[in-house]
């Protein structure tokens, strides 16, 4: 069956462009133009995911996925102001699971449409599995600790939200303390290798990264960048 995916934004020429690449790709969409109609239909017919536009009058996107998480955990992409980050930081903790900025490649929103969905598939099948098979093991690292199977990130006991992107990312440098990964090598794993994306978009989801860790401890510096080179997560 296809999966559905509610597309939330005021500018009809992005409904209509998103609408028609996603169908393209085999989606089904719900377009709607404002946030009181998404917020019913979302209510009444649960999409599986949703992508909402932040700057919207009336009912803006930060509103309408607050209003939305009080009965509903389908995942959610922000549409964006280029680094509008205080927008992000209130968004992700909010529950957001991704953002794009404007503007923005129709086939990289594909592509993280499909990473949170395929990362939806696969936690769904590990917990169905789990009274049959082990858990896959949580990751631990120092002061870090990874559950893959929850998708769950704790500093020093404190809970960090990340999205798909960035849990994948982090995942791939805490496997390996001390060794680097290029940003080609973490493109790897946070993209289909079909998926053409700038290697600088990785700088943008380590900012992010070290961004919320911070909020939890100022101190952090566990994510090291050697210039030219890449990034490497330092054990602490």
């Amino acid at each position: 069956m296809s999966q559905v995916i509610a597309l939330v934004d005021d500018d009809r020429n992005i409904l209509t462009s998103v609408s028609i690449a996603l169908q393209q790709e085999g989606f089904v969409t719900r377009v709607y133009s404002d946030g009181p109609a998404a917020l019913k239909a979302i209510g009444d017919n649960p999409p599986d995911l949703g992508v909402f536009d932040i700057k919207m009058p009336g009912m803006d996107g930060m509103e309408l996925l607050r209003r939305v998480r009080e009965f509903s955990s389908v995942p959610v992409i922000f549409l964006t102001s280029k680094d509008d980050e205080l927008d992000e930081a209130l968004g992700l903790a909010m529950g957001a699971d991704d953002y794009i900025s404007k503007p923005f490649s129709q086939r990289l929103l594909i592509a993280r449409i499909r990473a949170i969905l395929r990362r939806q598939e696969l936690e769904r099948g590990e917990a169905s599995a789990a009274s049959a098979e082990e858990e896959q093991p949580r990751l631990e690292r120092g002061r870090l600790l990874m559950d893959p199977a929850r998708h769950k990130v704790l500093w020093d006991g404190r809970e960090v939200s990340l999205t798909v992107t960035e849990f994948l990312i982090l995942e791939a440098l805490a496997q390996r303390p001390g060794v680097v990964k290029s940003r080609n090598q973490l493109l790897d794993v946070a993209y289909n290798d079909d998926v053409y994306v700038d290697d600088r978009t990785i700088d943008s989801h380590i900012k992010r990264i070290r961004r919320k860790f911070r909020a939890a401890d100022a101190q952090f510096d566990s994510i090291e960048t050697l210039y030219g080179v890449g990034y490497r997560f330092d054990e602490q």
